[in-house]
């Protein structure tokens, strides 16, 4: 197999078993919230400590691979949120739950952007789109995974037993840190550069005020694609029950549907960007995602609510394929780990806090102004994202590298 394809194959397993371990946590909180005697709340604080892990890892593990290379660090990070998932199934009590699901945020956070990084510096650009969005399906293949685990072990085993899966991702990285050598782009990049004086990586993504406004947008843009996804996903088949009457039965086959149009829209999405470029891509996905999650309040029926949600599916989280690429384009090799992973991450900490919100105004409000707000945040990323200009750097070309590894 040749390096480039071996990025995609290494970096699409590292996703699936990220989704998976995030998604664990999912369909165990019942039990967890039981077993421990907590509340709602105490609950929900789970998922926000490990997305503030995320955030914590992405910086730390993007600078070390920026620094040390990316296939070791993209090792290590696997390793970790392994250990992490598994330790929280020998959890005695909700605050080591909280610590070791921090420990498998470091690691899951890490491992994102060092993936997409290594993609970027295999592929030549007129076809990282594509690979970008075959690494990102990768999350969707974990929500199936963690599905039908969950749905064998939990009767069986409980909760406990399904984090111990988490140790499998052990043997996959001993798989890649055996078959997959380090990015060749990498590499030339630190030989050419290797005399320049050490600068603080965090400090460099604000180093101009090009560089400061690029740094700004793509905050923005990485913080709207997880509010508007966490907003639709965790709310809106609740939304659906109420407002349309749907049953559960109903409202599970529209998340089936969702995910399929969420599928395509990552495939297709890819291929826009190696056909029509970043921003064009970006501003007709964008576009799109306001009108429908706009009309999408006013479905009504079972089949114009399945399909809707196929279509907010498709053009909402079809996006998110191609934020590896966007962000590794408007950073040099030497520190975009660091970039992907900050950025990225700062958006699923914040972005990650959009259903609280949301909850809030279906309290206050209905569902037609929720779904407003949700269109709203894609006009923000809208205007974010034409605000972006990329700065002139040299670069060494993936396509040099291409048989290589």
């Amino acid at each position: 197999m040749e390096y480039r394809k071996k990025t995609v194959v290494a970096s699409v397993a590292g996703l699936t078993l990220e989704g998976m371990d995030i998604m664990f946590i999912s369909f165990a909180m019942s039990m967890i919230i039981a077993q421990f005697h907590v509340d709602m709340v105490s609950g929900g604080l789970i998922s926000s400590i490990t997305n503030i892990g995320m955030l914590v890892g992405g910086t730390i593990f993007g600078i070390l691979a920026d620094k040390y290379g990316r296939v070791r660090i993209f090792t290590y990070t696997i390793l970790l949120f392994a250990i992490g998932t598994a330790l929280t199934g020998l959890a005695t009590n909700i605050e080591q739950v909280y610590l070791f699901r921090f420990i498998a945020g470091l690691g899951a956070g890490g491992e994102y952007g060092i993936g997409m990084a290594l993609v970027a510096e295999a592929w030549p650009k007129n076809k990282q789109g594509r690979a970008s969005s075959y690494v990102s399906i990768g999350a969707q293949y974990g929500v199936i995974l963690a599905a039908l685990l969950s749905a064998i072990i939990l009767p069986t085993w409980g909760w406990r037993g399904l984090f111990f899966i988490g140790l499998l991702p052990v043997l996959f990285a001993f798989i890649v840190r055996k078959n997959l050598g380090e990015s060749p782009v990498w590499l030339a990049t630190k030989k050419e550069r290797q005399l320049l004086p050490n600068e603080w990586k965090l400090k460099q993504l604000f180093a101009t005020p090009r560089t400061s406004a690029t740094t700004i947008a793509l905050a923005v843009m990485a913080t709207v694609q997880i509010a508007g996804y966490n907003g639709l996903m965790i709310w809106l088949p609740s939304m659906l029950q109420q407002s349309q009457g749907l049953s559960v039965s109903n409202s599970a086959l529209w998340t089936i549907s969702t995910a399929v149009g969420m599928i395509a829209g990552m495939l297709t999405f890819g291929q826009f960007i190696d056909r029509f470029g970043m921003k064009r891509s970006y501003g007709i996905f964008l576009s799109a995602s306001a009108l429908a999650v706009f009309l999408y309040s006013y479905a009504s029926g079972s089949t114009a609510v399945l399909l809707g949600g196929a279509v907010v599916g498709f053009f909402s989280n079809g996006m998110f394929a191609g934020y590896g690429a966007l962000i590794s384009n408007y950073y040099p090799v030497e520190i975009r780990s660091t970039a992907t992973n900050t950025i990225f991450n700062f958006g699923r900490a914040l972005g990650g806090l959009s259903p609280i919100l949301v909850g809030s105004i279906l309290q206050h409000a209905n569902v037609s102004v929720a779904m407003g707000y949700l269109a709203v945040l894609y006009c923000v990323s809208f205007l974010a994202m034409i605000s972006l200009k990329k700065s002139k750097s040299k670069e060494i070309q993936p396509k040099t590298f291409s048989k290589a590894g």
